[in-house]
């Protein structure tokens, strides 16, 4: 599949709100807008989209950095259009916007629900890491 990737505009946000829906990347917890929003007007971070040969989203990727790590989110390819490379093609998209900002590391969290894409993530070079995750929701 031709896929162009280009840094997402607001006019992309309901787009890729309804691409997130349909790869099951939503939760009770997170606001997506609200996510694209800050994910854009940050510093440190951005949405990458990639787009079809027609124009249309078929993928996306949230990517920011603390200036140490970078962080991958909303890793999303078009369900019906998944094994043609556009889940690869974000990842590395990602990988370059963090490496060009000099950020030496990309880790990205798998929700236990969704072991099914860690293969995935393997073949592209991630490994899993023995971490204890904690959190504190602020708001």
């Amino acid at each position: 599949m031709s896929l162009t990737i280009r840094n997402a505009t607001a006019e992309d946000e309901a787009a890729l709100v309804a691409l997130w829906r349909d790869c099951h990347l939503l939760t009770s917890y997170n606001d997506p807008v609200a996510d694209f929003r800050f994910a854009r007007g940050g510093a440190c971070s951005d949405v990458l989209v990639g787009v079809d040969a027609a124009g249309a989203i078929v993928g996306s990727v949230m990517v920011g950095h603390d200036g140490h790590r970078g962080w991958l989110y909303y890793v999303a390819a078009t369900p019906g259009a998944r094994g043609t490379g556009i889940g690869r093609g974000m990842v590395q998209a990602a990988e370059a916007w963090l490496r060009q900002r000099g950020v030496p590391k990309a880790q990205l969290m798998v929700r236990e629900t969704n072991t099914a894409v860690v293969a995935f993530y393997e073949r592209l070079g991630f490994e899993v890491t023995p971490r204890v995750l904690m959190g504190k929701w602020l708001a």
